[in-house]
C-alpha cells in the first residue's frame, strides 16, 4: 500500500506526487527536476585555465589504513609464531614513531640560552628572580632532553633484546621475515639520525649548562638523584657519537650479532637493487643501513663478511656518496665504514677512486629523469641526491670571499643549466602529482579491485595445487601455513566454501575440473591481513635470511613462481592502500627549504637566512631574470616548495615558529615575484608594441645597411596571465588580478612619464608624445586580451589630470609653449607651411622659457628598451627642427575639440591684449613720425625720384630705434597666432574628412558602383540602371545606418543626439562652417581704436594723401623691411612671413586692403620702375634689389589676401562694415554667425548622366 502523507489539506499519495505550500509536484516533474540537477554536475564551477601550478589544497584529508597490527587478534587462524612477530613488530613501530618525534625535536631545536639575559654579578639584587625565570623557561626543554636520553636507552635495550633473541642458538636457524629484518634496519637508521642530530646541535649543551647553573643557584640540585641524572644528561649531550658507541658496546656482548647484521645488509642491498622502495627517505634509509651495519661489525675476521657482497656495496656507495640524513643535514655515508676498525681499503676500490660521483651532476641524469617522467613518478625522487651532494660540497669559485657557507652551497653552487634542470625536475614531479591526485578516486577503485582479484585468485585457485601436494606428501607444516593463508583472507562466493574440494584430500581434479567462482569486489586487504599473508607465504618459499631449511622443493616450479610473483607484487600494496599519503610523501620537496643545520653552523650569527639564499626563491628568480621562454610556464612550481615546507613544519615537526618563518618568506617572495613578473610583462608587451609601430620599410633599410633592429624575444606569459587561483599556504591567490593591478599602475606611470617628457620640452615634442601615447595604447590593447585593465582613455585622463577639469596637463603645456615660446620665437615659412626657430639671438635669450629638467627614468616606461628608444629618437629627431602640419595634427588628436576650444579662447585673449596694448603702444610713436601727407609721386619723377622722396619723408620711421626689433617682433607674434589658427583648422578638417570617410557607411553615404558600358545604351537608360544599382546598395546597407539603428534600439535621448550629429555634419558640408572665419570676426572686434581707422576723410570718400589709416602705417613699415640689408640677416630670416600675415590680416579686417594695393609706396615704386627700368643707387640702396624684394612681398601679400578673403566669403563691403547691424551683432555674440541652411547636396552617384 502506498504511504499517505498530509499537508493539512488532505492525504497525498507519494507515488503520484507531493504538495509543498500549494505547489504540486508530480512524479513526471520530479523526475525532470532530478535529471536537471544531475546536469548541473556537468557544469564547471571554475573558468578553464592552463594547469601550471602544483597540487595544493586548502583542506587535505587522507584515509589511514595502517592499524599497526592492532587487529592482529582477529586472525586466530594464523600461525602463532607470526602472530607473536606481529606483536613485536607493533611495539617496535611505536618506538620508531617515538624516535621520529625526538628527531624532529632535535632538528628544530633553537638555542634558547643565547636570548636569555645572564646575571651581571652575584651582587645583583634580583639575581634570584632572574635565575628562577631562567629555570622556568628552560625547564620544559630540559625535561624533553631527559626524556630523549631515557628513550635512547630504551630503544637500544629493545633493539639488543631482539637481536639477542634472534641470535639465540635455539632460534638461530628459524625463519625471519624480510619485513622484520627491515624493521631492524629502520632502528639502525633511527640511531644514526638521532646521534648525528645530537652532535649537530651545540645549543643542547649550552641550554643544559645555563639551566644547571641557574638550578644550582636557587637550590634545585640538592637531591643526589636529580644531580646524578643532570650529570648523566650533561655527559650524554657533550660526548659525540654517544648513541652509536652505546649501541656498539651493547651488541658486542651478543654472540652472532654480526651474522644477523649481515642478513640486514643483504636484505637492504636486495631491496635497493630491485628498487623495492617508493619514497625517497626509504631509498636513503637502505643506503644508511648498509654502511652503518658494516661499521657496527667490529671484527676483522668474521663469518658474516663471507655473506656480504662488498663489490655491490662498493658500487652502491659510490653511486650515492652523499645522502640526506635529516632535513637539510647531509652525510657522506662512506665515512662510517672508513672510520670502523674493520676497514679494509682493498674492498672499496670504487669508493676510494677519484672518479666523480654520478650524483654530483644533475645534467647527466636529466635525460633519464625525463624518460622516467613519462612512465612513473617514484624515480623522480632521485634528483634530491644531487641537491644533497651540492649542500655537502659548497663551491669556492665564482663567489665573494665573504660569502657564507650556506650561500656557497645554494646561491653560488649551481650553474644556469643546473638551475634550469632543477626547475624542470620539480615541475615534472609536481605536474605528475597533480594529474595522479585528480585521478585518485578512479585509481583507488581500480587498486582495490585489482588487489581483491589477485588475492582471491591466489588463495582460492593458485594455492590449491601446493595444498594438494602438502596433503598428499603429508607435509603438515606446509599444509598448516597454506590453510592459515587461505583462512586469513579468503572470501568465498556467497560466504560458502565449495564442498568436497579434492585438493583438501590430496587428490587431483577430475577431467571436468573443480568449478570455483571467484567474486569481484572493490575491497582491499587490511595492513595486518596483508602482513600475515606475505609473511606466511614468504616462510614457505624463501631461501634467504637465517633459515637453514626451505619448503620450496616441496612444490612444483609453477606454483613457486606464482607465489613468488604475488609476494613480489604485494610488496607495494601497502603504498597503494595509502595512495594519497604515498603520493604526498613521494612528491614532498620540503628539504629544499629547510636550513636548520646551516643556521646552527652560524652559532647564532643569523636568526634566518635572506631570501637570496633560499632555494625556492633562487630558482624562481633565476627563471625571471633569464627570461627563458621554455621555463616560464614552470615558474610557479618552485613556489610550491613553500607549501611542502609549511605542511611538513605543521604535520611532521609540529613547530609553529617554522611555519611562521615559511609564511613570512612566502609573503616577501610572492610580492617580489608579482612585482618582477608584472615588470617583465609590461616591458615585453611595451617592446612588442614599439616594434609593431616601427615602419617596416625602416626595419628593412636598417637590415640592408647592416644595422640590426633587435626585436623582443617571444615568451610564454599568456599561461601565467590566466592563473586566477594559485594555491599557496592554503590561500587562493588571484595572480591575474595582482598582475593586472601592477600593470595598470605601470601603464599609468608610463603615460605620466610621457606627459612629463613633453612638459620638459618645446612644442616639437608633441610628435613624440603622440607616439608614446599610441605605443601605450597598443600595449594596453595587447595586454587587455589577458589581463583586466582599466579603460585606456580613463588612464590617459588620470595621467593628464583631466578627469573633472576642462583642460589637462597636455593642453596647459601646449598653451604655455604657444604663448611663451612658439609665437615669439618661431618664424613662418609659407613655402613649406612650417615654423622654424628664429635666429634673432637677443630675442632668443630674452624669451627663453624656464622648463623642468628632464628626469632620468627607466627605458621600459618610454619605448620598452634603450635600443628602441635610440631608434625612435632617430625617427623623431627630424620633427624637432620645425613646427608644421604633423605637429598640428598631433595637437588635434591629443586634446580634441575641448582642448582646442580652450587654446583658441586663451589665444584670442592674448591677441586682444596684444592689439589693444602692446602693438598700439609701438604704433603710436610710428604714427607720430609719419608725415601728415604723403601722396604718390608722378611717373615723371622716375623710380629713383620716387625712392628718394619716400626715403626723405619716411627717414624718421626708418631710423626709429624699436621698429626693426620690438615692433616687427610683436607683429610677427600676431601673424604667427593668426597662421596657427589657420593651420589648426586645416588639421582638424583633415581629421574630420578621414572620420567622415570611415563613417560613410553608417551615414548612408555609399560610393557609386561600377557599371560596365553597354553598346547602344542611351544616357537615360544608363541613368536608370545606375539608379537601380544604387537603390539595391542602399537597401542592402540600410541596416548599418546609425540613425535608424539608434532610433530602433536606443533611447530617445540617444536618437536626438544622433540626429543632431548628422545635422551638424550636413551643415559643415553644405555651409562650410569655419572656425577661422569666426576667429577673424572676433579679432575684428578688437580693432576699435582710432589708430587703426584714423579720422574720417575730408572729402567724405577716401583719404588719398593723408597718413591717418593703418594701411599707411603698414606701407611705411613695408618700405623699411623691403630695403636691402646687405650682408646682415634679412627680415625674412628674422621674422618670417608672420610679419606679413599680421599686416595683411589687419588690413583685410579693417577693409583697407584695396586702398593698400592702390596707395602703397613700394607698389608705386615698382610701377614706376616698370616704365623707366632704372638701376641706380640712393643712400646705399640698390634700386633693382629693392624692387625685387617689393615684388616678392607683393606676391606674398596677394596670396595672403586671397586666403583671407576665401575664408571671409569675399563679402567684406557688407558683412564687415563696422557700422552695420550684422557686424554689431557679431561683435556681441560671435558664437552665433549668420548661417544660411541649404538642403544637403545630391550625391554624385545619384546624378549620373
Amino acid at each position: 500500500m502506498a504511504e499517505k502523507v498530509s499537508d493539512g489539506k488532505g492525504p497525498t499519495d507519494v507515488t503520484k506526487g507531493f504538495n509543498v505550500k500549494g505547489l504540486i509536484v508530480t512524479e513526471g516533474s520530479l523526475k525532470n527536476a532530478l535529471e536537471t540537477v544531475d546536469l548541473l554536475s556537468q557544469l564547471g564551477t571554475k573558468k578553464p585555465q592552463p594547469c601550471v601550478t602544483a597540487l595544493s589544497q586548502a583542506v587535505q584529508y587522507q584515509v589511514d589504513f595502517d592499524t599497526n597490527f592492532e587487529d592482529r587478534g582477529a586472525f586466530v587462524t594464523g600461525v602463532a609464531k607470526f602472530m607473536e612477530e606481529a606483536t613485536n613488530h607493533a611495539d617496535m613501530n611505536k618506538l620508531l614513531e617515538e624516535g621520529q618525534t625526538y628527531a624532529a625535536m632535535l632538528y628544530t631545536w633553537r638555542c634558547c640560552s643565547r636570548g636569555i639575559p645572564q646575571g651581571a654579578s652575584n651582587d645583583q639584587k634580583n639575581r634570584v628572580e632572574v635565575n628562577q625565570m631562567i629555570v622556568d623557561v628552560l625547564q620544559p626543554l630540559i625535561t624533553k632532553l631527559m626524556n630523549f636520553m631515557a628513550f635512547h636507552e630504551r630503544a637500544i635495550d629493545r633493539f639488543c633484546m631482539e637481536v639477542k633473541r634472534l641470535c639465540h642458538e635455539e632460534v638461530k636457524n628459524d625463519f625471519v621475515s624480510e619485513a622484520y629484518l627491515l624493521t631492524l634496519g629502520k632502528f639502525i637508521n633511527m640511531f644514526v639520525e638521532l646521534d648525528e642530530l645530537k652532535n649537530m646541535k651545540a645549543g643542547l649543551s649550552n641550554d643544559h649548562s645555563i639551566y644547571k647553573r641557574s638550578a644550582n643557584f636557587i637550590g634545585l640540585m640538592k637531591d643526589a638523584q636529580v644531580t646524578e641524572r643532570s650529570q648523566m644528561l650533561g655527559m650524554f649531550l657533550a660526548n659525540k657519537n654517544e648513541i652509536r658507541r652505546k649501541l656498539k658496546v651493547a651488541l658486542m656482548v651478543i654472540d652472532g650479532y654480526d651474522e644477523l647484521l649481515a642478513d640486514v645488509i643483504n636484505i637492504s642491498v636486495n631491496m635497493y637493487e630491485n628498487k623495492m622502495y617508493l619514497e625517497p627517505s626509504e631509498k636513503y634509509m637502505l643506503v644508511k643501513v648498509m654502511a652503518f651495519s658494516v661499521a657496527l661489525i667490529d671484527k676483522k675476521k668474521t663469518v658474516a663478511f663471507k655473506k656480504i657482497s662488498f663489490s655491490k656495496l662498493d658500487r652502491i656507495l659510490k653511486e650515492v656518496e652523499i645522502v640526506p640524513l635529516y632535513g637539510d643535514m647531509q652525510v657522506a655515508i662512506y665515512k662510517y665504514i672508513k672510520d670502523s676498525p674493520c676497514f679494509d681499503i682493498s674492498k672499496w676500490s670504487s669508493c676510494e677512486s677519484s672518479h666523480p660521483c654520478p650524483q654530483s651532476n644533475l645534467l647527466v641524469n636529466l635525460p633519464a629523469i625525463r624518460e622516467d617522467h613519462l612512465s612513473y613518478i617514484s624515480q623522480l625522487s632521485r634528483y634530491s641526491t644531487e641537491y644533497s651532494w651540492k649542500l655537502l660540497n659548497p663551491t669556492t669559485e665564482n663567489c665573494p670571499a665573504t660569502a657564507e657557507h650556506y650561500e656557497r652551497s645554494t646561491k653560488y653552487n649551481y650553474s644556469n643549466e643546473e638551475k634550469f634542470a632543477l626547475v624542470e625536475v620539480i615541475a615534472m614531479v609536481k605536474g605528475l602529482q597533480v594529474k595522479m591526485s585528480r585521478m585518485e578516486s578512479m585509481l583507488t577503485d581500480a587498486i582495490h579491485s585489482h588487489m581483491y582479484a589477485e588475492l582471491q585468485n591466489l588463495v582460492q585457485i593458485e594455492l590449491r595445487e601446493p595444498l594438494r601436494r602438502s596433503v598428499k606428501n603429508n607435509k603438515t607444516i606446509n599444509k598448516m601455513v597454506l590453510l592459515s593463508i587461505r583462512d586469513s583472507c579468503v572470501d568465498w562466493l556467497n560466504g560458502i566454501e565449495p564442498p568436497d574440494d579434492p585438493a583438501l584430500k590430496g587428490k587431483k581434479d577430475s577431467n571436468e575440473g573443480f568449478p570455483i567462482q571467484v567474486p569481484r569486489k572493490q575491497v582491499g586487504p587490511s595492513g595486518t591481513q596483508l602482513y600475515m599473508v606475505r609473511t606466511m607465504l614468504e616462510s614457505i618459499i624463501s631461501n634467504k635470511g637465517l633459515a637453514k631449511k626451505s619448503s620450496r622443493k616441496d612444490f612444483d616450479s609453477q606454483s613457486v613462481a606464482s607465489m613468488e610473483s604475488f609476494h613480489q607484487k604485494s610488496f607495494y600494496w601497502n603504498y597503494l592502500l595509502n595512495f594519497g599519503e604515498s603520493l604526498q610523501n613521494c612528491c614532498d620537496l620540503s628539504q629544499l627549504w629547510f636550513r636548520e643545520f646551516f643556521l646552527e653552523m652560524t652559532n647564532g650569527g643569523r636568526v634566518q637566512f635572506p631570501i637570496e639564499m633560499s632555494m625556492p626563491w633562487i630558482l624562481t628568480d633565476h627563471v625571471l631574470e633569464t627570461k627563458e621562454s621554455s621555463m616560464m610556464e614552470y615558474i610557479l612550481y618552485p613556489l610550491d616548495l613553500y607549501n611542502d615546507s609549511a605542511h611538513y613544519a605543521l604535520t611532521k615537526f609540529r613547530q609553529q615558529f617554522l611555519y611562521d618563518e615559511v609564511e613570512a618568506e612566502v609573503n616577501l617572495c610572492f610580492d617580489q615575484f608579482v612585482f618582477k613578473l608584472s615588470e617583465q610583462l609590461f616591458t615585453s608587451f611595451k617592446q612588442m608594441a614599439s616594434c609593431i609601430m616601427l615602419d617596416k620599410k625602416l626595419c628593412s633599410d636598417c637590415t640592408q645597411a647592416g644595422i640590426k633592429v633587435t626585436l623582443p624575444p617571444v615568451n610564454r606569459y599568456e599561461t601565467l596571465m590566466q592563473q586566477t587561483n594559485v594555491q599557496i599556504l592554503g590561500r587562493s591567490v588571484n595572480l591575474r588580478s595582482l598582475v593586472s593591478q601592477r600593470v595598470n599602475t605601470a601603464l599609468k606611470n608610463s603615460l605620466d612619464i610621457a606627459i612629463s617628457r613633453f612638459e620638459t620640452g618645446d612644442l616639437t615634442r608633441i610628435i613624440e608624445l603622440e607616439g608614446l601615447i599610441q605605443c601605450n595604447r597598443l600595449a594596453h590593447k595587447l595586454l587587455s586580451k589577458h589581463l583586466i585593465l582599466d579603460e585606456f582613455d580613463a588612464m590617459l585622463k588620470e595621467a593628464d589630470i583631466n578627469v573633472n577639469i576642462p583642460c589637462g596637463r597636455i593642453t596647459l603645456h601646449i598653451l604655455s609653449e604657444i604663448k611663451g615660446d612658439f609665437l615669439p620665437m618661431y618664424c613662418f615659412n609659407g613655402s613649406t607651411n612650417r615654423f622654424v626657430r628664429t635666429v634673432l639671438l637677443n630675442f632668443s635669450e630674452e624669451y627663453t622659457m624656464s622648463r623642468d629638467k628632464l628626469q632620468s627614468v627607466s627605458a621600459q616606461y618610454i619605448w620598452g628598451s634603450k635600443a628602441l628608444g635610440s631608434i625612435y629618437s632617430t625617427v623623431y629627431s627630424p620633427f624637432s627642427g620645425f613646427v608644421g602640419m604633423p605637429h598640428f595634427q598631433a595637437i588635434s588628436h591629443l586634446i580634441g575639440y575641448q582642448g582646442i576650444a580652450i587654446i583658441f579662447s586663451e589665444l584670442l585673449k592674448f591677441v586682444e591684449r596684444l592689439l589693444k596694448s602692446t602693438i598700439q603702444d609701438y604704433l603710436k610713436p610710428i604714427k607720430e613720425a609719419m608725415p601728415q601727407k604723403c601722396g604718390l609721386t608722378l611717373f615723371s619723377y622716375g623710380s629713383i625720384g620716387a625712392l628718394s622722396k619716400y626715403y626723405a619723408q619716411l627717414v624718421d620711421i626708418i631710423q626709429h630705434p624699436d621698429l626693426r626689433t620690438e615692433t616687427f617682433h610683436w607683429f610677427r607674434v600676431l601673424g604667427n597666432a593668426i597662421v596657427f589658427f589657420l593651420l589648426m583648422e586645416q588639421a582638424i578638417h583633415q581629421e574630420e574628412i578621414c572620420d567622415l570617410r570611415q563613417a560613410g557607411a553608417f551615414n548612408n553615404i555609399i560610393p557609386p558602383p561600377h557599371l560596365a558600358r553597354k553598346d547602344n545604351e542611351s544616357k537615360d537608360e544608363r541613368r536608370v540602371r545606375a539608379k537601380k544599382a544604387m537603390d539595391r546598395l542602399v537597401t542592402k546597407y540600410s541596416s548599418l545606418h546609425a540613425i535608424n539603428v539608434v532610433s530602433q534600439h536606443g533611447s530617445q535621448k540617444q536618437a536626438d543626439i544622433a540626429k543632431a550629429t548628422q545635422l551638424l555634419t550636413q551643415e559643415k558640408l553644405c555651409c562650410g562652417l569655419s572656425m577661422f572665419q569666426t576667429i577673424l570676426y572676433q579679432i575684428q572686434t578688437f580693432l576699435d581704436d582710432e589708430i587703426w581707422r584714423g579720422k574720417p576723410p575730408e572729402n567724405g570718400v577716401i583719404n588719398v594723401n593723408e597718413c591717418q589709416e593703418f594701411h599707411r602705417l603698414w606701407s611705411a613699415m613695408q618700405f623699411v623691411f623691403c630695403m636691402p640689408v646687405g650682408q646682415n640677416l634679412s627680415i625674412e630670416q628674422l621674422f618670417g612671413e608672420g610679419l606679413n600675415w599680421a599686416g595683411c590680416t589687419l588690413m583685410v579686417l579693417l577693409q583697407q586692403h584695396r586702398r593698400f594695393e592702390v596707395l602703397d609706396f613700394c607698389y608705386h615704386i615698382v610701377k614706376v620702375n616698370r616704365v623707366d627700368m632704372k638701376n641706380d643707387t640712393y643712400e646705399g640702396i640698390e634700386l633693382q634689389k629693392m624692387v625685387s624684394r617689393i615684388r616678392k612681398f607683393q606676391l606674398l601679400n596677394t596670396q595672403i589676401f586671397s586666403q583671407l578673403l576665401n575664408h571671409l566669403n569675399r563679402k567684406m563691403e557688407k558683412d564687415m562694415d563696422p557700422n552695420s547691424a550684422d557686424m554689431k551683432k557679431k561683435g556681441k555674440d560671435i558664437t552665433e554667425p549668420n548661417i544660411i541652411n541649404f538642403s544637403p547636396p545630391v550625391y554624385e552617384s545619384v546624378a549620373i548622366i
